[in-house]
Order: structure tokens, then C-alpha cells, then sequence
């Protein structure tokens, strides 16, 4: 998932950061409850749509983790807990699941919330009319990739409603992940007459859409630079939930927020490399791992960056360990992998996947190697020098990245001038979208603890690929783990590292580091439950005391 999107015992073993257990009690070990249950966070870029079959923010699926609500919860430990499930049955060795829904879940609007909003949503999101980036994680459902490429209809996917509280799924395969999927916000229900009424307004603002979880978004009108989560008073499970509102405010600055935060206008709020260093020692500074890779995307549709040995010098012209230690300083590294370090482990070596892949040389900072490589390129080409705009975000730290990047390229590569672009976050995505670059600063955050969360993404014709890089082999590799190979973990992982190492060999994109953060978080605010894969945060059960 791109950003501003767990319990599972398949062979891995998974790493998460989670912080601050959840009470909702009226007094804890901590202190009574504060009367005004609110606080406020300060987040670096806008809210995208947060209609949930087309947005692939992080930002925007962690809102939807919070005002919506699916068969599972994520929680504390990335326990799956049930939420609209009640009960849960497997048959026919792991290909048709049976969940009971609860009775009584509402919508923000008063509509009761069943089996039908499920089959609803799930039909409306792999429907390629809908245009998701996100419909092939639905791939392993019955005639989901079929429905995908147009040779079925939406209506024939193994999903169906067994009266108004029974929901009967039907996979083609096994899928090691499944219910890791279904707490994540893509498998979440949607209610058909309010997506219908607003059409294509659906999403565009917090008044065009209804709610079923803890809280409602409000007080957003589809672009601006604050908007609030407020208590709903029709979730099924209000009674637990203590905190009234929780509101976001855009702080592209962290010299802004800190100032803030320290005058209590923000609660929790990022804070720059440099700000984590002079604040080390402050008792509210926590640490964010994030299981994520921050990349290089070369429009490889275009001439100049078909070229392996132009992506190969720009990539050793680049020092990772510089960028991370030096310009970022948040606790973000140089992991030489698009899989994020801490994932998974590799179930024939016990070791984490990142460590059984290649690290090739174009990888590792070598300005000497790449100059050679770049005049090599250069010949190939026939031209002596090269321009291009390098489009990022407008975030502080990605400002940050795209003059690093400017300068280390400028000097160790002659001939070249980059030109920077830094824009807002929801037009960068779009013109991501539409492949309207010619190098951009991409990223995925994973959205649930498997390699495949990742690679997936880099197949041919995946809506998400957005360098438009294409290799037989990797698509061969990706579909045996998880078709023939699916049920067999050592060829699975297998399956996957070869994939990896054939990216990376090929600079399908160029990794750049994975990122972590440095924030201020009031002692006041407790309960947040926060996981590094899937919807990140989890705020029902967050309470403020005095």
C-alpha cells in the first residue's frame, strides 16, 4: 500500500511494533480518564478518497480501519478478534469459509449492516469497471482473477450471502494469509444504496459516504488540511469506545508540530531527523518501525530508462547509509531489499527473507563503478549527457530525499541534470497512476505480514506496478507461489527469493531504504494499538486521562 497501505502461523515468523494496551475502565494504573476525551495528531500530508475500493494510501486506510469495521479486528499482539464475525468454520480443507455475522451492527445512517454489504463490496471492487489498484489481493477467490480480466461476471465471485447473517466464501486455492486479508479495510462491507446515491462523489467527502465502525470521519470536504474522527453512536460496541474525537491536522513542517505539540495544539506529531536527535532523551519520543521500502521508479516505457545500465549507475551513484543516517536520521536503514526486513522468516533456512536474497553490486554505493556503467549507457543510447525530473512528494522528508538524491546524482554522474518536482501527495498519486513521470519516489507499506504483499505489485500489468517493469520469469515465479507451490512452504519462499533476486537484478525498481519515525506522543494518550503491516493504526480502544 502507498503511503501518504499479525497473528499468523504459516511458517513465519512475523515482526510488529505494537505500544500502550487498551483499558476501558473509568480509572487504570495510569490514572483517571481526563473529562474531555479528545487529542489531536499532526500527519504530513492530505486524505485521499477514502472510498475503500479505490484509495491505496496508507493515511487513508488507517482512517478506514477506524470509522469501518469488517469480519475481524487487528489487535493487540495482532490478535484477529472477531468484529461483525461471530463464528468462523472452514470445510473442504480450507476452501470454503463460513462466517456468522452479528446481529444488531449498524450503519452511521441506521441501515442495518449484513452479509449482503459484504457481497456487495467485494463484487464492487474486483469489477473492473471500478477501476481498483488494489483488486488483485481478492486473486485465490473464486473466479476472482477471471472477473478481473473480463471473461466473468462480478456476480459469479465465491462470495454469497446465506440470508441476512451468514456469508459463505469459496476460494480456489488456499490462501496462507486469508484472514489477514479479511481485517484489512479492501474486505470491509460497503453499504449498496448510499454508493449508489452518491455515485461518483462517493468517498470525496466525509458527508458522501455512511459508517459502521467506532468512529465517524467528519468535518472533511475532500481536500482539506484537517478533518475529525468522532465517536459513533451506532456502532455495535460503543459501550468500549472512550475517546469522542480524534482529529488530524496536515503539519508538512515537523519544526511546526513540535512547536505544537509543545504548546499542546498537537498530541502526537512526527518529528525530523535532526529533532530526534536533540530530543532522544525525551520521555514522549516513541519509535515507529514500519515494515515498508521507499523506491526509485523509472518510467521504463520510455527509451532512456529501458537502458539496465542507466538504472544500474543511477542506483550506485546513490549512498543509502548517507541517506538514512545523515539526511533522514529517523531510525529509517538501508536494507538493500524491496521486501521490508522483519517480515517474514524463510521457513528452510530460519532465517528473515531479506537475508536469503541477493544484494547485487548495483545496490551498493560505488561512484567509480558508476560512472563507467553511465558513459557505457550513455554510448548505448547515443547521447552525451541527460535530463530528467524527478517527481516526489511535497512532505518534509521526501523534500528532504529528492535534494539528497539531486545532489549525490549531479555530482557522481556527468552529463546528468536533475530537475526536482515536489507536489501534494494526492497529485503525485495520480500521476503514479498514469505513469505521467519520468522518475518518481515510490512506496509500499505492506498490508500483511508475507513477501507476496510486496511482489505482487511488480507483475506485469499490476494497476500498482508503477515503473511498468515486466519480466516472464518473475510473473512465472510469483504464480507458482501461489498456485502449484501455495501449499508447499519451502517451494513457496523458494518461489518468492528467486522473484526477489530477478527484480533486483534487473533493477525493476530501485530500493532506497525502509523507513521508520521518530514522534512525540503525549504520556496522556493510551491505548493506541499499532502494528507495522496492514492498517496501521487502531484507536478503539484509546482513552485520554487527566
Amino acid at each position: 500500500m502507498l503511503n501518504n497501505h499479525h497473528v499468523l502461523t504459516v511458517g513465519l515468523t512475523i515482526s510488529f511494533a505494537l505500544l500502550l494496551s487498551g483499558c476501558s475502565s473509568q480509572k487504570s494504573g495510569s490514572g483517571k480518564l481526563a473529562d474531555k476525551q479528545e487529542f489531536t495528531v499532526g500527519v504530513s500530508s492530505e486524505l485521499s478518497t477514502v472510498d475503500l475500493s479505490k484509495t491505496t494510501s496508507v493515511q487513508t486506510f488507517e482512517v478506514l480501519n477506524n470509522v469501518d469495521e469488517g469480519l475481524y479486528r487487528i489487535g493487540k499482539n495482532s490478535k484477529i478478534n472477531n468484529a461483525l464475525a461471530t463464528k468462523t468454520k472452514v470445510f473442504k480443507d480450507g476452501l470454503q469459509y463460513t462466517f456468522n455475522l452479528r446481529k444488531g451492527a449498524k450503519w452511521s445512517n441506521g441501515d442495518p449492516v449484513t452479509a449482503k454489504d459484504f457481497v456487495y463490496s467485494w463484487r464492487r471492487t474486483v469489477n473492473p469497471k471500478t477501476a481498483s489498484q488494489y483488486g488483485y489481493l481478492f486473486s485465490g477467490i473464486k473466479n476472482a482473477d477471471a472477473i478481473q480480466s473480463n471473461k466473468k461476471s462480478p456476480n459469479t465471485l465465491g462470495i454469497k450471502a446465506d440470508g441476512n447473517y451468514k456469508l459463505v466464501v469459496t476460494l480456489e486455492k488456499k490462501i496462507p494469509y486469508f484472514k489477514l486479508l479479511l481485517g484489512f479495510p479492501l474486505f470491509f462491507p460497503q453499504n449498496q444504496k448510499v454508493v449508489e446515491k452518491f455515485g461518483n462523489k462517493y468517498g470525496t467527502s466525509s458527508s458522501d459516504i455512511t459508517y459502521n465502525g467506532p468512529f465517524k470521519l467528519t468535518k472533511w470536504n475532500g481536500t482539506g488540511m484537517t478533518w475529525t474522527l468522532a465517536k459513533n453512536a451506532k456502532y455495535w460496541d460503543k459501550k468500549h469506545v472512550k475517546l469522542d474525537k480524534l482529529h488530524y491536522q496536515v503539519t508538512k513542517d515537523p519544526s511546526t508540530g513540535y512547536n505544537q505539540f509543545k504548546t499542546d495544539k498537537l498530541q502526537y506529531v512526527g518529528l525530523s531527523g535532526v529533532l530526534a536527535k536533540n530530543l532522544k532523551n525525551n520521555k514522549d519520543l516513541v519509535t515507529r518501525e514500519t515494515s515498508s521500502c521507499y523506491y526509485l521508479a523509472f518510467n521504463q516505457k520510455k527509451k532512456l530508462f529501458k537502458n539496465l545500465k542507466i538504472r544500474e549507475a543511477i542506483s550506485m551513484s546513490i549512498n543509502r547509509d548517507q541517506l538514512t543516517k545523515k539526511i533522514l536520521g529517523d531510525g529509517s536503514f538501508n536494507s538493500q531489499s524491496f521486501v521490508s526486513k522483519g517480515l517474514a522468516i524463510n521457513p528452510k533456512t530460519g532465517k528473515d527473507f531479506t537475508a536469503t536474497t541477493a544484494k547485487p553490486d548495483s545496490l551498493k554505493y560505488n561512484p567509480s563503478q558508476a560512472k563507467v556503467l553511465w558513459k557505457q549507457g550513455l554510448k548505448e543510447l547515443g547521447i552525451k549527457s541527460m535530463s530528467f525530473t524527478l517527481l516526489s512528494s511535497d512532505e518534509f522528508a521526501q523534500k528532504q530525499v529528492s535534494e539528497y538524491l539531486q545532489s549525490q546524482l549531479e555530482k557522481n554522474l556527468p552529463g546528468l541534470k536533475v530537475h526536482l518536482s515536489n507536489i501534494p501527495f494526492q497529485t503525485l498519486l495520480a500521476r503514479q497512476k498514469s505513469h505521467n513521470y519520468q522518475v518518481t519516489m515510490g512506496d509500499w507499506y505492506a498490508d500483511f505480514a508475507d513477501p507476496i504483499t510486496f511482489l505482487n505489485i511488480l507483475t506485469s500489468g499490476n494497476p500498482s506496478n508503477v515503473p511498468q517493469w515486466s519480466n516472464k520469469e518473475y510473473d512465472r515465479l510469483i504464480k507458482a507461489s501461489s498456485t502449484t507451490d501455495a501449499g508447499n512452504q519451502d517451494k513457496r519462499f523458494d518461489d518468492l527469493t528467486k522473484a526477489q533476486n530477478i527484480l533486483l537484478n534487473n533493477q525493476g525498481v530501485t530500493p532506497l531504504y525502509q523507513s521508520a519515525s521518530k514522534n512525540l506522543l503525549s504520556s496522556k494518550v493510551k491505548g493506541i494499538i499499532y502494528n507495522t503491516a496492514g492498517a496501521t493504526y487502531n484507536y478503539k480502544n484509546v482513552y485520554v486521562i487527566k
